[in-house]
């Protein structure tokens, strides 16, 4: 099919494939930054049930380091905040996406004759919606 369609077309549908691989990759990133995010939520709520004089130890590569709880929340807060944010300019990216990959499905079906739902569907790039 690819072969039969004039220039103008093919490089919008190389656009649209090109988008609908950036918006599987925004998910996956999506994703990990979420559960990352939800382990430091829980690790900070696991302190709220700990002593303040309890010996506590963090991860520090390949080593357990010892650390006071003062600290230990202090990196947990900065961490859930650094997360959000993070999850917050994945989730903007992936609407941009999105919205590009319509524009572009749009295009092209125009420039083809408006027929069919384009090339991965109604669902969009590669049916990773929600959010």
């Amino acid at each position: 099919m690819q072969g039969n369609l004039p220039p103008e077309a093919q490089e919008k549908l190389e656009q649209l494939q090109d988008l609908q691989d950036t918006a599987q990759q925004v998910a996956v990133q999506k994703n990990q930054a979420e559960t990352q995010l939800t382990e430091a939520k829980n690790a900070l709520d696991e302190l709220e049930d700990i002593d303040e004089d309890t010996t506590m130890f963090r991860e520090v590569g390949e080593l357990f380091v010892k650390t006071d709880f003062d600290e230990a929340q202090s990196d947990l807060d900065d961490k859930v905040d650094s997360l959000e944010i993070r999850v917050e300019t994945l989730e903007k990216q992936e609407s941009r996406v999105q919205e590009q990959f319509e524009s572009l499905q749009t295009e092209l079906q125009s420039m083809l004759g408006g027929g069919g739902a384009g090339p991965s569907g109604p669902s969009g790039p590669g049916g990773a919606g929600g959010a």
